[in-house]
């Protein structure tokens, strides 16, 4: 495909946009976040998402935000001295969390399922084992392992083996990465070509819904009786 850029209103930052794999632009909007969080610190601050309501754009920011501030929310309640109390509300605030990013997920999803709805299967076309959206998720997450894991090789008051055993860490974790993105993009690529399909089948989460927690709907029996 040749683009003639001197005929269109294309910036060379908007040409890469435009080139760009899907996975490239994950990547890009997920170290956004990271580092947007991190200028607070602060698993209370508000979200700033820049992207257009609706677009994907927007949804992967979010995405990556829920994924952020749940994984500081997961350090705090680590605190062997925190207030049982406080943890208690931390663990519910966790849950809520992993309600949103599992919607989030199926929205991402959704979005997969609508831009390939057009496409023509092949007769010996295959499924594969996750969708999508559930592989960006294990990238969003991978983004926040390799900040992290960065942050702790560049630590002045660790001692030289802990700087070591990270440094083998964060090398297979950028490994991972370029493998993950990899897989994400053949996947698309397949499902855009008909050589592979794609179902969603929504995340029944049956402990947080009162009809299927027999904790939950036994107490609301008993509260009537």
């Amino acid at each position: 495909m040749i683009i003639f850029a001197e005929n269109m209103n294309i910036t060379t930052k908007n040409l890469k946009e435009i080139m760009a794999t899907f996975t490239e632009k994950c990547n890009d909007i997920f170290i956004r976040v990271i580092n947007d969080y991190h200028l607070t610190d602060n698993v209370d601050a508000n979200i700033n998402n820049p992207f257009e309501r609706d677009s994907i754009e927007n949804k992967l920011y979010l995405k990556c935000w829920i994924d952020t501030v749940q994984w500081h929310l997961e350090d705090i309640i680590r605190d062997p001295h925190i207030d049982p109390v406080e943890a208690l509300l931390l663990k519910r605030r966790i849950d809520r969390s992993n309600q949103e990013r599992t919607d989030l997920v199926e929205q991402i999803d959704s979005y997969f399922l609508q831009r390939y709805h057009g496409v023509e299967v092949l007769p010996d076309a295959t499924i594969n084992t996750e969708s999508p959206a559930w592989a960006i998720d294990r990238l969003s997450i991978l983004a926040l392992k390799i900040y992290h894991m960065r942050e702790q090789v560049e630590r002045t008051d660790a001692s030289e083996e802990h700087l070591d055993r990270c440094r083998q860490k964060l090398s297979v974790l950028l490994e991972q990465q370029i493998d993950l993105s990899s897989a994400i993009d053949q996947l698309l690529a397949d499902i855009e070509a008909g050589r592979k399909f794609m179902k969603v089948y929504r995340q029944m989460k049956m402990y947080n819904d009162p009809a299927t927690n027999p904790i939950l709907y036994n107490k609301e029996s008993r509260s009537k009786e």
